[in-house]
């Protein structure tokens, strides 16, 4: 930067800024060197791990270790962390012989970490550690080693945790990706660890969850006239009826759009039957439709609504997209 900018200046900043991310995406493309067959021992242990993966790290690195944790724990390998200073106090409880711990630490002579891992080798837990210095102790004591060393922090100073942190995190989910292939983890896996999430919902969310079923399904009968069907619309307050053979059977559907058709035409709404102005058929879904599917339906077909039928194709249910919003599709 020109000694001319003020490092408090608008263009300072945005230089600082630019400084930060090249540093920092400067380690992470350096870090694929890290990706080789120790990466390929790591993953292969934490993938016979019989109990919980317990990620464990000291201040910044167990800020890190919490968020790799969590990663684990939402894709499909069982993980908590544990704070090394805690441990020390009762928390090694927490760590069984089935466990797999991860250990982080940058210098890797953090002394918290140190002092648990006699009572770690003696449990017989194997031990991954993640570290910047591959001649550490915390490294030398590890069943497997992951250097995730940086050229250069962030920092000018060279002294907060910025490029080595990132780094570290960026090998954490490269680790729970790995195992969540390995495991087969899918979408719908996924989900259940996340039910009260927008995704959950858009993942686990049936048609069968959110529709208008029994009494609350508009539908009348192809006998019916027109005033009749406009009162089962409006009790209904999906905006639409179906129209149903004796035994429930789709035949047709009349909607708000329909009778303002009608009403152009001076067709007589007290006379005539429903049957003679419905439109024929219509767009249904299945009441084990994914939510999220019907509402791609919806939106490629540019309609408001769907009609739900059985496996013997009778009414059995009705939305529209106010009830894919209330229900958190949308």
């Amino acid at each position: 930067m020109s000694e001319h900018v003020s490092p408090a200046s608008k263009e300072g900043f945005i230089w600082q800024g630019k400084r930060v991310l090249e540093i920092e995406q400067a380690a992470i493309a350096a870090l694929a060197e890290a990706i080789n067959q120790d990466f390929a021992a790591a993953c292969a242990l934490l993938l016979r791990c019989k109990g919980r993966i317990v990620v464990t790290g000291m201040g910044k690195s167990g800020h890190i270790g919490g968020k790799i944790a969590a990663t684990l724990a939402s894709t499909g390998s069982p993980a908590f962390f544990v704070h090394p200073g805690e441990a020390s106090h009762g928390d090694l409880g927490m760590i069984t012989p089935q466990d797999t711990v991860i250990a982080i630490s940058n210098s890797g002579e953090t002394n918290e970490v140190l002092n648990i891992l006699p009572v770690i080798k003696r449990l017989g837990v194997p031990l991954v550690a993640l570290t910047g210095k591959p001649g550490s102790t915390l490294a030398s004591l590890a069943d497997v080693h992951l250097n995730v060393a940086v050229a250069e922090e962030a920092c000018p100073l060279g002294l907060a945790p910025t490029a080595s942190t990132t780094a570290t995190l960026v090998m954490g989910d490269a680790l729970a990706v790995a195992l969540l292939h390995a495991r087969g983890f899918t979408a719908d896996d996924f989900a259940l660890s996340h039910p009260g999430g927008s995704l959950g919902k858009r993942l686990l969310l049936r048609v069968s969850d959110i529709m208008h079923s029994h009494e609350r399904t508009p539908k009348v009968p192809a006998s019916a006239i027109i005033t009749e069907a406009l009162l089962e619309i409006s009790q209904k307050g999906l905006g639409m009826t179906t129209v149903v053979d004796d035994q429930d059977r789709l035949l047709g559907l009349f909607t708000d759009g329909d009778l303002r058709r009608i009403l152009d035409q001076r067709v007589d709404i007290h006379n005539t039957t429903i049957d003679t102005v419905m439109t024929k058929g219509g767009i249904t879904a299945a009441p084990e439709t994914l939510a999220a599917e019907a509402l791609k339906l919806m939106e490629s077909r540019k309609i408001n609504g769907l009609i739900v039928l059985d496996k013997e194709q009778r009414v059995v249910g009705a939305f529209n997209m106010h009830d894919l919003l209330r229900a958190g599709v949308m």
